[in-house]
Protein backbone atom coordinates (compact mmCIF):
# COMPACT_ATOMS: atom_id res chain seq x y z
CA UNK A 1 0.00 0.00 0.00
CA UNK A 2 1.42 3.35 -1.04
CA UNK A 3 0.52 6.89 -0.01
CA UNK A 4 0.25 9.60 -2.69
CA UNK A 5 -0.76 13.26 -2.62
CA UNK A 6 -2.02 15.83 -5.10
CA UNK A 7 -3.90 19.14 -4.83
CA UNK A 8 -5.94 21.54 -6.93
CA UNK A 9 -7.70 19.34 -9.52
CA UNK A 10 -10.20 22.20 -10.01
CA UNK A 11 -12.90 20.06 -11.60
CA UNK A 12 -16.05 21.65 -13.00
CA UNK A 13 -18.24 19.08 -14.73
CA UNK A 14 -21.60 20.77 -14.03
CA UNK A 15 -20.56 24.33 -14.90
CA UNK A 16 -17.34 23.97 -16.93
CA UNK A 17 -14.69 26.54 -16.10
CA UNK A 18 -11.52 26.57 -18.23
CA UNK A 19 -8.22 26.65 -16.37
CA UNK A 20 -6.30 28.45 -19.12
CA UNK A 21 -6.14 31.53 -16.89
CA UNK A 22 -3.50 29.65 -14.88
CA UNK A 23 -1.31 28.92 -17.90
CA UNK A 24 -0.99 26.85 -21.04
CA UNK A 25 0.18 23.79 -19.10
CA UNK A 26 -3.46 23.28 -18.11
CA UNK A 27 -4.24 22.32 -21.71
CA UNK A 28 -6.03 18.97 -21.74
CA UNK A 29 -7.21 19.33 -18.13
CA UNK A 30 -9.00 17.50 -16.54
CA UNK A 31 -8.60 14.45 -18.80
CA UNK A 32 -4.84 14.42 -18.28
CA UNK A 33 -5.39 14.48 -14.50
CA UNK A 34 -7.58 11.35 -14.70
CA UNK A 35 -5.20 9.62 -17.12
CA UNK A 36 -2.09 10.16 -15.02
CA UNK A 37 -3.88 9.14 -11.83
CA UNK A 38 -4.82 5.83 -13.47
CA UNK A 39 -1.26 5.38 -14.71
CA UNK A 40 0.16 5.94 -11.23
CA UNK A 41 -2.24 4.74 -8.53
CA UNK A 42 -3.34 1.18 -7.80
CA UNK A 43 -6.52 0.03 -6.07
CA UNK A 44 -4.86 -0.64 -2.70
CA UNK A 45 -3.10 2.77 -2.59
CA UNK A 46 -4.20 5.90 -0.71
CA UNK A 47 -4.32 9.40 -2.23
CA UNK A 48 -4.65 12.66 -0.30
CA UNK A 49 -6.41 15.33 -2.38
CA UNK A 50 -5.44 18.57 -0.66
CA UNK A 51 -8.18 20.99 -1.63
CA UNK A 52 -9.61 23.00 -4.51
CA UNK A 53 -11.34 19.88 -5.71
CA UNK A 54 -14.30 21.47 -7.49
CA UNK A 55 -15.31 24.92 -8.69
CA UNK A 56 -18.94 24.11 -7.74
CA UNK A 57 -20.76 26.43 -5.37
CA UNK A 58 -23.25 23.84 -4.11
CA UNK A 59 -22.74 20.28 -2.91
CA UNK A 60 -25.13 18.87 -5.50
CA UNK A 61 -23.03 20.41 -8.26
CA UNK A 62 -19.81 19.10 -6.72
CA UNK A 63 -21.07 15.53 -6.40
CA UNK A 64 -20.32 14.61 -10.06
CA UNK A 65 -16.75 15.84 -9.58
CA UNK A 66 -16.39 13.87 -6.35
CA UNK A 67 -17.84 10.81 -8.08
CA UNK A 68 -15.26 11.04 -10.87
CA UNK A 69 -12.45 11.09 -8.32
CA UNK A 70 -14.10 8.27 -6.36
CA UNK A 71 -14.14 6.15 -9.52
CA UNK A 72 -10.36 6.43 -9.85
CA UNK A 73 -8.14 3.74 -8.28
CA UNK A 74 -7.29 3.96 -4.60
CA UNK A 75 -8.74 5.19 -1.34
CA UNK A 76 -9.10 8.97 -1.16
CA UNK A 77 -8.67 11.39 1.74
CA UNK A 78 -9.93 14.88 0.86
CA UNK A 79 -9.26 18.28 2.39
CA UNK A 80 -11.01 21.59 1.84
CA UNK A 81 -9.39 24.32 -0.27
CA UNK A 82 -10.18 28.01 -0.51
CA UNK A 83 -12.28 27.48 -3.67
CA UNK A 84 -14.32 24.56 -2.29
CA UNK A 85 -17.36 26.72 -1.54
CA UNK A 86 -19.58 23.67 -1.99
CA UNK A 87 -18.16 22.03 1.18
CA UNK A 88 -21.11 21.72 3.63
CA UNK A 89 -21.13 20.70 7.30
CA UNK A 90 -18.80 17.77 7.82
CA UNK A 91 -21.65 15.51 8.94
CA UNK A 92 -23.60 16.20 5.75
CA UNK A 93 -20.52 15.71 3.61
CA UNK A 94 -19.55 12.43 5.22
CA UNK A 95 -23.08 11.08 4.81
CA UNK A 96 -22.82 11.81 1.08
CA UNK A 97 -19.29 10.68 0.20
CA UNK A 98 -18.61 7.37 -1.57
CA UNK A 99 -17.33 4.52 0.59
CA UNK A 100 -13.75 4.90 -0.65
CA UNK A 101 -13.53 8.61 0.14
CA UNK A 102 -13.00 10.27 3.55
CA UNK A 103 -12.95 13.95 4.48
CA UNK A 104 -10.65 15.60 7.01
CA UNK A 105 -11.98 18.42 9.17
CA UNK A 106 -10.64 19.18 12.66
CA UNK A 107 -9.69 15.52 13.04
CA UNK A 108 -7.36 12.83 11.75
CA UNK A 109 -7.40 9.47 9.99
CA UNK A 110 -5.15 6.49 10.67
CA UNK A 111 -4.53 4.06 7.82
CA UNK A 112 -2.20 1.21 8.63
CA UNK A 113 0.84 2.65 10.40
CA UNK A 114 0.21 6.19 9.12
CA UNK A 115 -1.82 9.06 10.57
CA UNK A 116 -3.08 11.81 8.28
CA UNK A 117 -4.24 15.14 9.68
CA UNK A 118 -4.49 18.72 8.51
CA UNK A 119 -6.53 21.77 7.68
CA UNK A 120 -7.03 24.26 4.87
CA UNK A 121 -4.62 26.87 6.21
CA UNK A 122 -4.55 30.46 5.00
CA UNK A 123 -2.28 33.19 3.71
CA UNK A 124 0.29 34.01 6.39
CA UNK A 125 1.33 37.33 7.98
CA UNK A 126 4.05 39.15 6.09
CA UNK A 127 2.51 38.90 2.65
CA UNK A 128 1.98 42.33 1.09
CA UNK A 129 -1.76 41.81 0.71
CA UNK A 130 -2.35 40.44 4.24
CA UNK A 131 -5.41 42.19 5.70
CA UNK A 132 -7.21 42.37 9.04
CA UNK A 133 -9.76 39.91 7.64
CA UNK A 134 -6.91 37.56 6.72
CA UNK A 135 -5.69 37.83 10.30
CA UNK A 136 -9.06 36.55 11.59
CA UNK A 137 -9.14 33.61 9.16
CA UNK A 138 -5.47 32.83 9.82
CA UNK A 139 -6.14 32.65 13.58
CA UNK A 140 -9.18 30.44 13.01
CA UNK A 141 -7.20 28.07 10.82
CA UNK A 142 -4.46 27.84 13.45
CA UNK A 143 -7.12 26.76 15.94
CA UNK A 144 -8.35 24.14 13.49
CA UNK A 145 -4.79 22.95 12.95
CA UNK A 146 -4.35 22.54 16.71
CA UNK A 147 -7.59 20.53 16.85
CA UNK A 148 -6.48 18.16 14.11
CA UNK A 149 -3.17 17.60 15.89
CA UNK A 150 -4.90 17.10 19.24
CA UNK A 151 -7.11 14.43 17.64
CA UNK A 152 -4.01 12.24 17.29
CA UNK A 153 -3.87 11.72 21.05
CA UNK A 154 -4.37 8.06 22.02
CA UNK A 155 -4.21 6.93 18.37
CA UNK A 156 -1.63 4.33 17.36
CA UNK A 157 0.59 5.14 14.38
CA UNK A 158 4.24 5.18 13.38
CA UNK A 159 4.28 7.84 10.65
CA UNK A 160 2.51 11.19 10.42
CA UNK A 161 1.51 13.24 7.39
CA UNK A 162 0.21 16.79 7.71
CA UNK A 163 -1.98 17.93 4.82
CA UNK A 164 -2.54 21.62 4.14
CA UNK A 165 -4.05 23.42 1.18
CA UNK A 166 -2.08 26.64 1.63
CA UNK A 167 1.69 26.70 2.11
CA UNK A 168 2.61 27.05 5.81
CA UNK A 169 4.61 30.27 5.33
CA UNK A 170 4.36 33.60 3.56
CA UNK A 171 6.09 34.25 0.24
CA UNK A 172 9.38 35.01 1.99
CA UNK A 173 9.32 31.62 3.77
CA UNK A 174 9.19 33.30 7.20
CA UNK A 175 8.14 31.30 10.28
CA UNK A 176 4.43 31.26 11.11
CA UNK A 177 2.02 29.71 13.55
CA UNK A 178 1.72 26.82 11.11
CA UNK A 179 5.46 26.17 11.02
CA UNK A 180 5.58 26.37 14.83
CA UNK A 181 2.99 23.60 15.08
CA UNK A 182 4.68 21.57 12.35
CA UNK A 183 7.96 21.74 14.29
CA UNK A 184 6.19 20.52 17.43
CA UNK A 185 4.42 17.67 15.61
CA UNK A 186 7.57 16.48 13.78
CA UNK A 187 5.68 14.84 10.90
CA UNK A 188 7.29 12.54 8.35
CA UNK A 189 5.88 14.69 5.54
CA UNK A 190 3.89 17.88 4.98
CA UNK A 191 1.94 18.41 1.76
CA UNK A 192 0.47 21.60 0.35
CA UNK A 193 -0.80 23.08 -2.91
CA UNK A 194 -2.75 26.26 -3.72
CA UNK A 195 0.02 28.02 -5.67
CA UNK A 196 -0.21 28.01 -9.47
CA UNK A 197 2.43 28.84 -12.01
CA UNK A 198 5.16 28.15 -9.43
CA UNK A 199 7.95 25.76 -10.41
CA UNK A 200 8.62 23.10 -7.73
CA UNK A 201 12.23 24.30 -7.40
CA UNK A 202 10.93 27.69 -6.23
CA UNK A 203 8.54 26.23 -3.65
CA UNK A 204 9.27 25.51 0.01
CA UNK A 205 10.52 21.92 0.24
CA UNK A 206 12.07 21.70 3.72
CA UNK A 207 11.40 23.16 7.12
CA UNK A 208 13.85 22.47 9.93
CA UNK A 209 14.66 19.09 8.42
CA UNK A 210 10.99 18.22 7.79
CA UNK A 211 10.19 17.33 4.18
CA UNK A 212 7.51 19.46 2.51
CA UNK A 213 5.87 18.32 -0.73
CA UNK A 214 4.38 20.94 -3.07
CA UNK A 215 1.72 18.95 -4.95
CA UNK A 216 -0.42 21.48 -6.87
CA UNK A 217 -1.62 19.76 -10.05
CA UNK A 218 0.20 21.97 -12.52
CA UNK A 219 3.45 21.82 -10.54
CA UNK A 220 3.54 18.00 -10.59
CA UNK A 221 2.27 17.62 -14.16
CA UNK A 222 -1.10 16.37 -12.90
CA UNK A 223 0.38 13.15 -11.49
CA UNK A 224 -0.17 12.08 -7.83
CA UNK A 225 3.14 12.19 -5.97
CA UNK A 226 4.41 9.22 -3.98
CA UNK A 227 5.16 9.98 -0.33
CA UNK A 228 6.00 6.55 1.06
CA UNK A 229 4.75 3.02 1.71
CA UNK A 230 2.05 2.43 4.31
CA UNK A 231 2.46 -0.71 6.40
CA UNK A 232 -0.30 -2.53 8.21
CA UNK A 233 0.05 -2.48 11.99
CA UNK A 234 0.17 -5.92 13.55
CA UNK A 235 -2.44 -6.89 16.13
CA UNK A 236 0.25 -6.73 18.82
CA UNK A 237 0.86 -3.06 18.03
Amino acid sequence: MRLFAIADPHLSSVHPKPMSVFGGNWSGHPEIFFERWRETVQEDDVVIVAGDISWALKLEDALPDLAMIADLPGRKVILRGNHDYWWPSISKLRSTLPANMQALQNDSIVIGDTAICGTRGWTCPGNDDFTSEDEKIYARELTRFKLTLQSLKDKSYKKLVIALHYPPTNGAFAPSGFTDLIEQAKPDAVIYGHLHGVHPTRALSNWQGIKLHFVACDAVEFRPQLLFEIEQLSLEE
